[in-house]
């Protein structure tokens, strides 16, 4: 069974989907595997690594896909590459379903296709979970392009010339990326707060050193919260616009404020309006890093930095995780492996797809020629 791994085709997308890692443990199961040339030079890896760990590199996206049984890849494949890959094969990749119009291709060239990111949040499948991994990286560099784009320093530092306060961090939503977010900024020797409409995630916030932002909740809704993990639930208008001032005034508090709030498959929810960047501190910078989902921010741009006429930047980077490559590839192709290995048949050294179990039926969006993908209404 062969396993194609073609160059990524998506504007500035900089990832790859199996490493000479995991390319040496496929080999080893006894995939043939077969990588387009210069697919992972961006994230660090050459040809010759590639070929070192047992696979063939061709020239081209045809050479790599039109005999392939198993392709691999970080950002579902357009028309043009769908064209190119074999009849009946399986994709794995980000498939992005709720945005993705090549739904009906795929099933035309009966494609069967699993979304990477769909893959449920139980116990046995955090191994695969491509959405925590790639949220670790870039809670983690977000925080390092807003220091980048801030104006004076992070740490508070006593200095014969004065004293240099330490930077004001907001982080709202203390997800993966959040978590993420805080700990890199309390390491920079910023001061950090962290708000979340799930109550429970106050102790991770104030373990990682930083300050929970409250927001009052009636009983009902507390239990509307633990009850559902805290995404699901639909809060009040008088929670929301307890929400809204608390943040409001947090923001106009803050040196950077760092936004990490998305719903698979939605639209991400504005967490701060125009209205509160006007009145935030000039030099003030904002990373929304939900810009590629609609943005939690009013007035973020995808991939675009905003400058306002009060002086606060908006940085709109769609693909955080892209700008640190080697290591987001290294974490995106384990994850691709762990997936595989439960569904590798030994016996015949290949790749046994079971459509009924728990972690792989979420993900299927299309397959033996339907599109299985039901957009949330």
């Amino acid at each position: 069974m062969q396993i194609g791994i073609p160059a990524e085709t998506a504007a500035a997308e900089t990832r790859v989907a199996a490493t000479p890692e995991t390319v040496r443990k496929y080999v080893t199961m006894g995939y043939k595997v077969v990588v387009q040339s210069k697919a992972g030079l961006s994230s660090t890896y050459t040809d010759a690594a590639y070929v070192e760990a047992g696979a063939e590199v061709v020239a081209d996206a045809a050479s790599a896909l039109r005999d392939s049984d198993l392709v691999l890849k970080v950002v579902a494949p357009d028309d043009q590459e769908t064209a190119l890959i074999k009849q009946g094969a399986i994709v794995l990749a980000i498939q992005a379903p709720h945005q993705n119009p090549y739904l009906e291709q795929y099933a035309q060239r009966q494609l069967t296709c699993v979304a990477m990111e769909l893959i449920p949040r139980i116990t046995r499948a955090q191994s695969s979970d491509v959405l925590s991994s790639q949220a670790n990286v870039a809670g983690y560099k977000a925080v390092l392009m807003a220091a980048n784009a801030y104006q004076r320093m992070f740490p508070m530092l006593m200095t014969a010339a004065g004293t240099i306060k330490p930077a004001r961090v907001l982080i709202l939503g203390v997800g993966v990326a959040g978590l993420q977010a805080i700990a890199t900024a309390r390491r920079l020797g910023a001061v950090v707060e962290a708000s979340d409409m799930r109550p429970a995630a106050r102790d991770q916030v104030e373990s990682l050193g930083g300050k929970w932002l409250d927001v009052p909740m009636s009983d009902e809704e507390k239990a509307k919260a633990l009850g559902t993990g805290g995404y699901a639930w639909i809060p009040s208008p008088e929670y929301v616009r307890d929400q809204a001032q608390v943040v409001d005034k947090a923001a106009q508090a803050a040196d950077i404020v760092i936004t990490t709030a998305q719903i698979p498959g939605r639209k991400a929810p504005v967490l701060i309006k125009a209205d509160t960047v006007a009145r935030m501190k000039s030099g003030a910078v904002i990373v929304d890093m939900a810009v590629s989902s609609g943005g939690n921010v009013e007035g973020s741009r995808l991939d675009e930095t905003v400058h306002t006429e009060n002086g606060v930047t908006i940085l709109g980077v769609g693909n955080i995780p892209a700008t640190v490559a080697a290591e987001s590839s290294a974490l995106y192709a384990r994850n691709m492996i762990n997936f595989i290995q439960p569904q590798h048949d030994k016996e015949s050294r290949s790749f046994v797809l079971n459509r009924e179990d728990d972690m792989v039926k979420p993900t299927l969006i299309v397959d033996g020629g339907q599109v299985l993908y039901k957009k949330p209404s």
